[in-house]
């Protein structure tokens, strides 16, 4: 069982008065710092019930979103401020889905029911409306079609080690070595089809030809100051997808597609098919 949670946002139709909601959805790392606090460690919530101290990564175990990453891509020393990745009992996703009218709505599927009362003690000026939770238990079957919806961070991985430094290895040193010198580039947009059917095949479904693509970019700075930002690629699908390996696909769910997964990429949101 997961649950997942609608948080619908003040993003203020008057450009005349102040529009916090709408400033803070421009800056997604403070978006995922915001929904991490719905899920504090038992001792940050005993000692700070009103939420005066400042945010602290490590009162907040759901934010170590690095836990889904390599320990090549990451380093050692990163590795142990990692709880455990995204799984059954831990971690969550989150999606910002704008709505009619200049609306938004950020859709958070987690692993444990979250405090959205405490995350949002000192900020409930961001949200238009009472939030709404849900527990989660989609039925999946070997063959059950669903309507999907996912924004994706569509990226491939390229080797970026010099030829002479490749060839001067032995097999094993290649192989403890592969990776680390990687990056990541974004897909092109006639190639965003075939990187989600390759994503399915590994992830236990199988896409219909009636998908939808909105490919885009999405703008995140952590410091804030300006000229700090960085663009990632993002890419909105909708259409019909088919379960073929219904094991697979109940880890996809709580796990997420691609990476990126801290800044509202990687949430599979499904629809029975009438």
């Amino acid at each position: 069982m997961m649950f997942i949670s609608t948080l619908l946002i003040d993003t203020g139709r008057n450009p005349d008065r102040p529009r916090p909601g709408r400033l803070w959805l421009r800056n997604l790392y403070r978006v995922h710092q915001r929904l991490c606090m719905a899920f504090p460690l038992k001792a940050r919530k005993n000692d700070d019930k009103e939420f005066l101290k400042p945010y602290s990564p490590d009162d907040f175990p759901e934010s170590r979103h690095i836990a889904d990453m390599k320990k090549e891509e990451i380093g050692e020393k990163k590795l142990k401020h990692v709880h455990t990745p995204r799984g059954s009992e831990n971690g969550f996703l989150f999606r910002i889905d704008p709505q009619p009218a200049g609306n938004v709505v950020i859709l958070v599927l987690s692993a444990i029911e979250p405090d959205w009362d405490y995350a949002f003690h000192n900020a409930g000026y961001l949200l238009a409306a009472p939030y709404e939770v849900k527990k989660y238990t989609p039925s999946v079957e070997n063959g059950k079609r669903f309507r999907f919806r996912l924004m994706a961070n569509p990226t491939i991985k390229i080797d970026t080690t010099r030829k002479q430094e490749r060839q001067s290895l032995s097999r094993e040193e290649w192989r403890s070595k592969k990776g680390r010198h990687g990056k990541r580039v974004p897909v092109r947009n006639e190639e965003l089809f075939e990187w989600l059917v390759r994503k399915g095949e590994k992830c236990g479904f199988a896409l219909g030809d009636d998908v939808i693509i909105q490919p885009g970019y999405v703008y995140m700075n952590k410091t804030g100051e300006v000229g700090n930002g960085k663009r990632l690629r993002s890419a909105r699908y909708e259409g019909i997808l088919e379960v073929i390996n219904p094991e697979i696909f109940r880890e996809t769910l709580v796990k997420g597609i691609g990476p990126g997964k801290a800044f509202g990429f990687g949430l599979l949101s499904l629809a029975p098919v009438q």
